[in-house]
């Protein structure tokens, strides 16, 4: 297997006056998960469609496997994808959806009774599409994708509409397949999930890569030198570690987390200047904090808050 299964490479695409791609490039690799995160806007569907040849880039190269998409004879065996639970004729049944497709892959029948088993929809497979739920649907495309047994997969955002057991069941097929040495990139704007999920993180911004790392560095890198105290003495604690240079970035009643200053440092001032303290520990931020901080400067959308100022609040899309 190539050790590159997706390769993004100076992708530029403009609509309009929008650029929306701008330089893209990044890899997929086999064995990992690689969660595809940024701001609405940011690029990620347009890239994704690229990859499948929906849309022509103006300039760079989205090669699968070392091909382009539309070059190979029957993709679905070499990249399964799902783009948009909804596109499906409603009036067929699942199944007949599923055989339509593998017709069109030269895929045996038996093939589709695997993924329908897989995808968890044995009991309604017979039942019109159109009737699904969206956590069905979503089932559905996955089903599909896997239909070629591809050795690589694209989803985005496979966990929209899926009830609690079907995000379980999701975090386990996504890590089943790297595992088992398939490509995986999932766009998600669900952090909570991909930090249980990801091996790898592709960040992106206006158009741009802003992060392409591990999400254990990414998540390092945004705790470094950040530091949790808890102490009963939360304004003397404050007091002492910014007289020493400390940067007070959080804080409640018994609780102060300071960046610039190593634990055993802030353990000696305290000691030294008699504060009481029960816990000085490195702190760690969580995807979503390390995500929010990367992606500050590249929102293109921000909504009012409650109190009229601006929020900070975005979604990923």
């Amino acid at each position: 297997m190539s050790e590159v299964a997706i390769e993004v490479t100076g992708l530029r695409k403009r609509f309009g006056t929008t650029l929306a791609l701008d330089q893209m490039t990044f890899t997929v690799r086999p064995g990992q998960v690689t969660g595809f995160v940024g701001p609405n806007g940011a690029g990620k569907s347009t890239t994704m469609r690229v990859i499948l040849g929906l849309d022509a880039p103006d300039a760079g190269t989205a090669l699968v496997s070392g091909r382009p998409y539309a070059s190979l004879r029957h993709p679905m065996t070499v990249l399964g994808s799902l783009l948009d639970a909804g596109a499906l004729q409603p009036s067929r049944s699942a199944r007949n959806h599923l055989l339509w497709l593998a017709h069109s892959q030269g895929l045996a029948a038996q093939r589709v009774d695997q993924v329908i088993e897989q995808a968890g929809l044995a009991s309604v497979a017979r039942r019109r599409a159109g009737g699904y739920s969206l956590g069905m649907r979503q089932r559905l495309g996955i089903a599909a994708a896997m239909l070629g047994d591809p050795p690589a997969v694209m989803l985005d955002e496979p966990f929209n509409g899926m009830d609690p057991e079907g995000i379980v069941w999701m975090r386990g097929f996504l890590r089943s397949l790297a595992a088992r040495g398939r490509a995986v990139l999932v766009s998600s704007h669900l952090m909570s999930e991909l930090e249980d999920t990801a091996d790898h993180l592709v960040v992106v911004g206006r158009g741009r890569v802003i992060a392409d790392q591990s999400v254990a560095d990414l998540i390092g890198a945004a705790s470094a030198a950040q530091v949790r105290v808890r102490t009963t003495a939360a304004r003397e604690a404050m007091t002492v570690l910014a007289r020493a240079g400390g940067v007070l970035t959080a804080s409640d009643l018994d609780t102060v987390t300071v960046a610039g200053l190593e634990p055993a440092g802030v353990v000696r001032l305290l000691t030294d200047a008699g504060v009481p303290f029960s816990e000085v520990s490195a702190h760690r931020v969580t995807l979503e904090q390390a995500y929010l901080k990367l992606t500050a400067s590249a929102v293109e959308y921000r909504a009012a808050d409650l109190v009229g100022g601006p929020a900070d609040e975005q979604v990923a899309r």
